[in-house]
């Protein structure tokens, strides 16, 4: 299961010393703040021994990642959307986001510990992962462009740890609208864009 969250500004993510050395930005250390203060208090039920390895396996620090445009001195920058490479100057990540996409849906935290990913923008074109569960708008933005390119970033039938897409064929109408679920962390921004859906979508389940 993967999350996005869209933010308003890199720095508030990842921020630079007088060395050039990075860091964390205030949305980095709030979000492992309050990661950690979950798994500590996570309550596990009967069956759950593999899931709660495989949580407790994954250090807070390895399972966020950015992804942002980079600038001539290889710092993270904001976006113009235009004339600059889409790329994290984290080259690992980048190869995991970008390159080795299908290592996201990995069960095995060594191999892909990222579950959650931070972004400037909605990811270049072509980026169809089909496990986004989760998208959260951090920024105030009047597209209606771009707000389509987020919330499409969660708008995939999602696969099982084999691959398979859990459409009506794999797991019947009565689950599939359950499964394949996205839930979206809206800014104020989305209300007019959300109104608009409503009034001309053929239909409610559209």
């Amino acid at each position: 299961v993967l999350s996005l969250f869209f933010i308003d500004e890199v720095a508030r993510y990842k921020k630079y010393d007088e060395t050039g050395c990075p860091q964390n930005g205030s949305y980095a250390d709030i979000f492992e703040e309050e990661y950690r203060n979950i798994i500590e208090n996570m309550k596990y039920g009967p069956g759950d021994e593999k899931y709660r390895d495989y949580i407790e396996m994954i250090p807070v620090e390895k399972t966020h990642a950015g992804y942002f445009s980079i600038d001539r001195k290889g710092h993270v920058v904001d976006s113009k959307g235009k004339g600059k490479e889409m790329m994290s100057d984290d080259q690992d990540a980048y190869d995991l986001i970008m390159k080795n996409k299908e290592l996201l849906l990995e069960c095995d935290p060594k191999q892909s510990p990222v579950r959650f990913i931070f972004s400037h923008s909605a990811l270049r074109e072509g980026w169809d992962n089909p496990n986004v569960f989760q998208i959260c708008t951090l920024k105030y933005s009047d597209s209606t462009t771009g707000k389509r390119q987020e919330v499409g970033r969660g708008l995939r039938l999602c696969v099982d740890q084999n691959g398979f897409r859990m459409d009506e064929q794999s797991v019947g109408k009565s689950l599939v609208h359950k499964i394949n679920k996205l839930t979206v962390i809206a800014s104020e921004s989305y209300r007019d864009f959300v109104t608009c859906l409503l009034y001309t979508s053929p239909s409610p389940r559209d």
